[in-house]
């Protein structure tokens, strides 16, 4: 029997995440594991007037994401080499849908972070054009996540009950999500107003002292228009005002490899001094990626309650309600960042105990709840 949830969710990306209109050609990402929601998004496109044009690999064959295979064998000339349809899409193209759907998580954990480094530099280009035209609103991406058996072990689930907790995150259960989305852009919409103008950023709390500007940055409503799940306010701090120190909660999670209790020191923007309690060698070299790798493209604060637990994957981790976030390297043009790096490297702290947001010196934030007002 088929999931009706499935058709759900195919029916928030097609009409609230990408806005499909007549004539949109849309990239389809994906693995053979997720064929229920390519098969759904594929016709749901097409009623919209839509172009679908599924990309769609083995796991572990998808040369644009974390690709084991290609990372394995691969030699420099093709670490080097841009894919030629994703660049195309990426450059031409109304849209895009990545849906996250491994088999396998850990596949590149063994692997040579060095090719790694070097395979994120050859598709820079595609990365920055995605940042551009989504900026300028030529292109309409999202990314999200098909349950898979790999995922539900990350998190310690069984795939039943990780399927439940993914449908409820994005809210496929309900009769009408995209209201859902609506009315959470309408709500989060009240703190951003309350930041308009707003210049010194001051976090307190057991993992964190930071201080940071936003000073003429300007904060985004992130409600499903390029995540799904989705629920944060972000920003792009201005890249030479970060001091301070912070100890990560959870551990931060790149092409496959998981650093625990990393900690980083910042001045002037810069991270001066790096350490983990895991993988360190591997932060190590991917805090020497480029001259950006160092630098913060992104800051923001975690608001989907709905997600109440760390699963190991950041496109849902990085929600948190409760929790901020912040990404070394490449920034969202549309936030004012002009940070630019090959990778975007996003670190989770919990702020839910003994925590406090200050902006301009008044009590924003507190305890994972916004005080702005009161």
């Amino acid at each position: 029997m088929s999931d009706s949830r499935v058709q759900k969710f195919a029916k928030v990306l097609v009409e609230h995440s990408a806005r499909i209109d007549p004539g949109d050609r849309v990239l389809i990402e994906a693995t053979t594991a997720a064929e229920p929601l390519v098969r759904e998004l594929y016709v749901q496109i097409l009623e919209k007037g839509g172009h679908p044009h599924p990309m769609v690999g083995f796991p572990g064959m998808v040369p644009f994401v974390q690709d084991d295979l290609y990372l394995t064998y691969a030699n420099d000339a093709q670490l080097d080499f841009v894919p030629t349809f994703h660049k195309v899409a990426y450059d031409q193209f109304e849209s895009r849908i990545r849906i996250h759907s491994m088999t396998n998580t850990r596949g590149t954990s063994s692997l040579d972070p060095v090719k790694a480094q070097r395979r994120g530099k050859a598709i820079s280009s595609i990365t920055a054009a995605q940042m551009r035209r989504g900026a300028e609103g030529s292109f309409k991406w999202v990314t999200t996540l098909f349950p898979t058996d790999a995922y539900a072990q990350d998190a310690g689930m069984s795939l039943k009950d990780y399927e439940d907790f993914v449908y409820n995150a994005v809210h496929a259960h309900e009769d009408d999500p995209i209201s859902f989305w609506k009315s959470t852009a309408a709500g989060q919409q009240k703190a951003i107003d309350w930041l308009v103008g707003k210049s010194q950023v001051v976090m307190r709390g057991p993992n964190v002292d930071l201080t940071l500007s936003i000073k003429g940055r300007k904060f985004m409503n992130s409600t499903g228009m390029y995540n799904m799940p989705d629920g944060e306010i972000y920003t792009g701090p201005v890249e030479d005002s970060v001091n301070g120190w912070v100890k990560f909660t959870y551990p931060a999670i790149y092409g496959g490899v998981a650093v625990e209790g990393a900690e980083l020191t910042f001045n002037r923007g810069r991270v001066e001094q790096a350490k983990a309690e895991k993988n360190q060698e591997y932060l190590f070299k991917m805090l020497e990626s480029d001259d950006g790798s160092r630098y913060l493209g992104e800051y923001a604060i975690g608001t989907n309650f709905d997600i109440d637990k760390f699963t190991g994957n950041i496109l849902f981790d990085e929600k948190i309600g409760g929790t901020f976030h912040m990404a070394l390297g490449a920034g969202y043009p549309e936030t004012g960042s002009k940070n630019k790096s090959a990778i975007h490297w996003d670190m989770i702290c919990d702020l839910r105990t003994d925590s406090e947001i200050l902006v301009d010196g008044e009590l924003f934030y507190k305890n994972g709840q916004f005080v702005f007002g009161k």
